[in-house]
């Protein structure tokens, strides 16, 4: 829940054991066949249907949208001058 009031989007997931392990299976196997330009929806076609898990509070956004905005304030000092952000 807290994913999707943060980010103020619904959060689906798959009814498979060990999830992100066949995430990143997939990616590897995009990896393999990239060369031959075949896009990831290809490779994941096979994947079980997501299911709807969460959707975002009414008024989540508001409470969230400025702690976001100053989040990635903080991260932009971080990644542009990293010496002095300590």
């Amino acid at each position: 829940q807290v994913l999707s009031d943060v980010f103020n989007a619904p959060v689906f997931t798959i009814d498979t054991a060990n999830s992100a392990c066949l995430g990143s299976a997939y990616r590897a196997i995009h990896g393999l066949v990239a060369e031959r330009n075949v896009p990831l929806a290809d490779v994941v076609k096979l994947a079980p249907e997501p299911r709807l898990a969460v959707t975002p509070t009414p008024g989540a956004e508001e409470l969230y949208r400025p702690l976001l905005k100053r989040y990635a304030e903080l991260e932009q000092k971080v990644i542009y001058n990293p010496a002095s952000s300590c």
